[in-house]
């Protein structure tokens, strides 16, 4: 028969009891513990880069390519239509005022001057021969403007002749209105003969101020090539540096073609490109800074071409530095174009993180070992700062390097 068991006994067994619930209860916290921790994404804290929210200015940029050119640079073009026979001077070479960088061949417009010299002699032979036929007229009608006033002479002592003889009865009326006509004939006879030599005078002068321009016309284009024939020895007209040339021997080139360029090295200037997407927010006049290497410089927008390029804007800026020893000729520089300015905002450093376009509404912070995601936007920035506002304070530890896979997430454990 059963006996019951003594109070020692269901003591140990209670215990026992309490003991293996205690270890269960522990192995489920220890289970679900460990799970969370499996499912809770983590982070090395060497992985992300940080930094700290400050109050300061941002200067909010528009980013640009540039490259450095000469602020003064000559372009030589060829004088006349000719064939290159001599490089003097190459690229990168110094030349003074005065020396001699090409040579071209002037055969071609030798003959074009030697044709103009011939067409001008014969210009002026024929204003000779031209006065000598004019004044030959104006001698044979002078000869009978002489003949007809002798001849109105004697009409004119006719008539009174005629007018005597009916005075005194031996003549008759009829007699002398004859005279009065006769005489009134030779008159407008020799009033013509008046207006044709003073025609064919103004005609004489208008002839010769003709030919006058004509030779005069002649005679600039001689003049000019002449000058430009001189030039075929092309020569630099101030200290500089032969930048390009056209080095090709024996081919030829137009008038107006550029064969040389020359650079004053002593001053640069900036030209830059950015997309015309950016293009109102170019102002002739606006500040920009030029980053060469480590270097920054600062400049104004001293000229914007009018039109779009490959959808490209192109401007130059002229720095208030010109001459700045950092500065060489077709260096590649980014050139930062201020549009807005903060004086006193709250700033981050910048980082690949703002760079995303789902980031514009929210940061991770350090709060204790996680990162932590808060309500936060950005504002004006430029490739040193970011203007941050919403839920960030003045000393918040804010990642600023990319974190694309967790932006899902509201917190993230740090390791």
């Amino acid at each position: 028969m059963d006996r019951e068991l003594s109070a020692a006994t269901k003591q140990a067994h209670k215990r026992k009891r309490f003991w293996q619930i205690g270890v269960a209860i522990a192995l489920v916290a220890a289970a679900i513990f460990g799970f969370r921790t499996l499912i809770t994404p983590s982070i090395g804290r060497s992985e992300i880069r940080t930094a700290t929210v400050e109050h300061g200015p941002v200067v909010a940029t528009l980013t640009a390519s540039g490259v450095v050119v000469p602020e003064h640079e000559q372009a030589i073009t060829s004088p006349i239509q000719a064939r290159i026979e001599q490089v003097v001077r190459t690229s990168g070479e110094e030349v003074e005022p005065g020396d001699q960088v090409l040579l071209l061949d002037r055969s071609f417009s030798q003959l074009t001057y030697d044709k103009l010299k011939d067409e001008q002699e014969m210009n002026q032979h024929k204003r000779v021969q031209l006065r000598l036929q004019l004044q030959k007229k104006l001698n044979a009608l002078e000869s009978q403007l002489a003949i007809k006033r002798m001849s109105v002479k004697s009409l004119q002592a006719r008539l009174e002749d005629e007018q005597y003889l009916l005075k005194i009865g031996g003549g008759t009326q009829e007699q002398v209105k004859q005279a009065e006509l006769n005489l009134r004939i030779s008159q407008q006879e020799l009033a013509q003969l008046e207006r044709d030599i003073a025609s064919e005078r103004e005609l004489l002068k208008a002839d010769e101020q003709e030919l006058g321009f004509t030779l005069a016309m002649q005679g600039r284009t001689i003049e000019e090539l002449e000058r430009k024939m001189q030039q075929a020895e092309v020569r630099a007209t101030h200290r500089g540096v032969v930048t390009w040339v056209k080095n090709e021997i024996g081919s030829n080139v137009n008038a107006g073609d550029v064969i040389v360029r020359l650079a004053d090295l002593s001053s640069f200037k900036i030209k830059a490109a950015v997309s015309d997407a950016f293009a109102e927010q170019l102002q002739t006049g606006g500040e920009a800074t030029i980053r060469v290497n480590d270097t920054d410089l600062n400049g104004t927008i001293a000229a914007i071409e009018p039109t779009v390029t490959n959808g490209t804007v192109t401007f130059f800026v002229a720095l208030h530095e010109n001459a700045h020893k950092v500065l060489r000729p077709n260096l590649r520089v980014d050139v930062y174009v201020t549009t807005a300015t903060k004086p006193n905002t709250l700033r981050v450093k910048n980082g690949p993180y703002f760079n995303s376009a789902h980031n514009n509404d929210r940061l991770f912070v350090v709060r204790g070992d996680e990162l932590v995601q808060i309500p936060a936007s950005t504002g004006a920035s430029n490739t040193d700062f970011v203007e941050v506002e919403g839920s960030v304070q003045p000393g918040d530890e804010v990642v600023i390097s990319s974190l694309e896979d967790y932006e899902h997430l509201k917190k993230i454990k740090l390791d």
